[in-house]
């Protein structure tokens, strides 16, 4: 071990007490991004990062973007050296489930666990990557070390191609990691190199101006939240999950028996997935098939039907509009325009007075999981932990990711710290020392190995 990574567990348990007390700077700000009323919390974020940052000795600016600011941050930059971008987002879910036994925007400590909206999803592992750049700071590590820092992550990132664009001349990288992603176990480290793309629509049918009386009308009228119904049920097999439309699965390319090994060495279990989501009974039953399904094909979801009485009780009425609100995940080499075109022409065959209303789109992404760059992420992992890691895909979607795929031209690789037990979007949500610390060891390696190459 060079003399430069000798001195790392004495620089963790010393920075422990700071970084607490940077992570709850942070938590305490309410960056809800969804939420209008704290427009002024999103500036209050980024301008305590930037603070952070000067503090340790790096440089960092405030960018407009349109929507909420982001912040791009810098340690060093030498022209000979290596450049590593880090992104994560500093932007929340709200807090307001009944479920919270904390309150979710007070910064608490219990032994060893971070609690707070937050702590795990992405202000934990965004503190700690930044601690581990400071490490690489104070030792002259020959490395410029990048951070990009999102405020609208959590509402799809609307803003951030702005940001993107705007400083890109600035942000010419080598590589490019992103710290916002899961392990599947505390005893299994893993890198993701793959995410699902999305399409959301939403399906209108109006087929009158008023509620009408089901007595009266009911037989000769048309009841969209019916038809809707039934058209969605010609759209996909609910029972199966499989999608009906017409050529949607022809660019799918089926996993690699390469990659199926190694999410079945990620430590999945499907007895937790299914505990940790809360669900009775599944589609599946054998972790390859799960597997397969949430991280390897494609999905359409409906998330809600609109229209009609929701009341108590039966108000018998035909109502005369109604809404569906559904999604496709998309795997790689799946075009979100092109499915789009799909779904709109099947629709229009099944039912021409549907209107289809184009929502979220992100499209897929597959990095790499053999070269350079994925061997230097899982020897920092293995260094860390003591383990090599297993590199997954996520069946998510992160929009930044395509951006920065797109205009930094750069190897992208996925190296997150959360866990599964830390909640993300869930109540009680929390992050631990424990990884921090691994995270803080991991990221240093990397930095090593990255300025050797």
């Amino acid at each position: 071990m060079s003399d430069t990574l000798s001195n790392l567990d004495g620089y963790v348990q010393a920075s422990r007490a700071d970084f607490e007390n940077t992570l709850k700077e942070m938590v305490e700000i309410q960056t809800i991004s969804m939420d209008p009323s704290h427009k002024a919390d999103m500036l209050r974020g980024a301008e305590k990062a930037k603070l952070i940052v000067e503090s340790m000795g790096g440089t960092a600016e405030i960018v407009a973007t349109g929507g909420s600011h982001g912040v791009i941050a810098k340690f060093g930059s030498l022209p000979r050296n290596k450049t590593v971008s880090i992104y994560n987002h500093l932007d929340v879910q709200p807090a307001n489930e009944p479920e919270w036994v904390r309150e979710p925007f007070r910064f608490q400590v219990e032994g060893d666990t971070y609690y707070g909206r937050g702590t795990t999803d992405d202000k934990g592992p965004a503190m700690t990557v930044l601690y581990a750049a400071n490490y690489a700071r104070l030792n002259s590590m020959p490395i410029n070390i990048n951070f990009i820092w999102e405020f609208e992550e959590e509402i799809g990132s609307p803003n951030f191609e702005t940001l993107i664009k705007a400083k890109k001349d600035k942000l010419k990288s080598d590589v490019i990691v992103v710290s916002d992603t899961l392990w599947l176990d505390r005893t299994k480290p893993a890198i993701t190199y793959g995410l699902r793309g999305l399409q959301g629509v939403t399906l209108h049918l109006e087929t009158g101006t008023n509620d009408a009386h089901s007595g009266v009308t009911g037989g000769a009228a048309r009841n969209p939240v019916g038809e809707l119904a039934q058209l969605i049920s010609q759209l996909y097999d609910a029972k199966t999950g499989k999608v009906k439309i017409p050529h949607f699965y022809d660019d799918v390319v089926p996993l690699k028996k390469k990659e199926l090994q190694n999410f079945l060495a990620s430590g999945f279990k499907v007895s937790n997935f299914q505990k940790v989501h809360g669900f009775k009974s599944m589609r599946a039953k054998k972790p390859a098939d799960v597997l397969t399904r949430i991280w390897g094909m494609p999905t359409l979801e409906v998330h809600g039907i609109v229209g009609g009485y929701s009341g108590p009780g039966v108000k018998t009425v035909v109502p005369p509009r109604a809404e569906a609100k559904i999604s496709m995940r998309l795997v790689p080499k799946q075009s979100p325009q092109k499915v789009l075109r799909l779904l709109t022409a099947y629709v229009k065959k099944l039912n021409p007075d549907v209107v289809v209303k184009p929502a979220s789109t992100l499209g897929p992404y597959l990095g790499d999981f053999s070269g350079p760059v994925a061997k230097a992420a899982s020897d920092a992992v293995q260094f860390a932990f003591g383990k090599k890691p297993t590199f997954i895909r996520e069946g998510g979607s992160i929009g930044a990711v395509v951006t920065m795929d797109k205009y930094l031209k750069a190897p992208i690789t996925m190296m997150g710290l959360s866990l599964p037990e830390h909640g993300y979007h869930a109540p009680n949500e929390n992050f631990d020392f424990g990884q921090f610390s691994v995270g803080v060891k991991t990221f240093v390696k990397f930095f090593d190995s990255i300025s050797r190459m």
